[in-house]
């Protein structure tokens, strides 16, 4: 569960942000934001997690600790000050969220920014346009749902990789997820639990593309299932 809680709020962050930033990147094509954008997540695509890791948990939590009150290790369930029980603790989920985000956050920012320009180029686009209507009411009725089949594909196979990619980020952040339990099985020469480790693993990945599929039918009507 803590694996799982830990790639959806990664995921999560990154369609959001990266939605966001692409769609408003596609509108100011060529314009600073536009550059900027593209810009920040080719750096991003080029990070490498365990050394975003390092990077963000020295800056966020010994840097700058006194003002962001984040630890650099933790979990999401942590004994209170007096032993007597579990306290929800979140703060701990942000920093390796946050880092496990930033590789799918960059690659949704330049695939919907790609998308929506080429759904602004379409003719009903332009007649929108020509009819005075405003930018939130294109995008909501006109172009967001058309654009949305690349990100949606890249959504749920990086929702996979972040399930295996999870490994040295959770060890880096003390977060006991499932890959912890897999870095640890290593140094103990635990091979059936890694073993079944990688077969759940597996299974998610293979059940996430299912559920892809089914929205794709939902998100597109010229997706039919034979």
């Amino acid at each position: 569960p803590n694996t799982f809680l830990l790639a959806l709020c990664s995921m999560l962050i990154a369609f959001v942000l990266g939605t966001a930033a692409g769609i408003l990147a596609a509108f100011r094509k060529d314009g600073i934001f536009d550059r900027s954008v593209l810009v920040v997540s080719s750096l991003g695509m080029s990070l490498p997690s365990f050394f975003a890791a390092i990077l963000i948990g020295w800056l966020f939590a010994y840097k700058m600790q006194d003002i962001t009150r984040l630890n650099l290790t933790g979990n999401l369930f942590e004994v209170d000050e007096f032993g007597r029980g579990t306290r929800l603790s979140l703060k701990n989920l942000i920093l390796p969220a946050l880092t496990l985000g930033i590789r799918p956050l960059s690659v949704i920012v330049q695939l919907s920014r790609n998308s929506m320009l080429e759904v602004l180029s379409q003719d009903y686009i332009r007649t929108a346009r020509a009819k005075g209507l405003s930018f939130y009411r294109i995008i909501r009725k006109h172009a967001l749902k058309n654009s949305m089949n690349p990100v949606i594909t890249a959504v749920s196979g990086w929702f996979a990789s972040l399930m295996a990619g999870v490994i040295f980020v959770e060890y880096i952040f003390g977060w006991k997820g499932l890959g912890y339990i897999i870095v640890n099985a290593l140094n103990n020469y635990d091979f059936p639990l890694v073993l079944g480790s990688v077969i759940l693993i597996s299974l998610i990945f293979v059940l996430i593309n299912i559920l892809v599929d089914l929205l794709y039918a939902m998100l597109d009507p010229r997706i039919q299932f034979a």
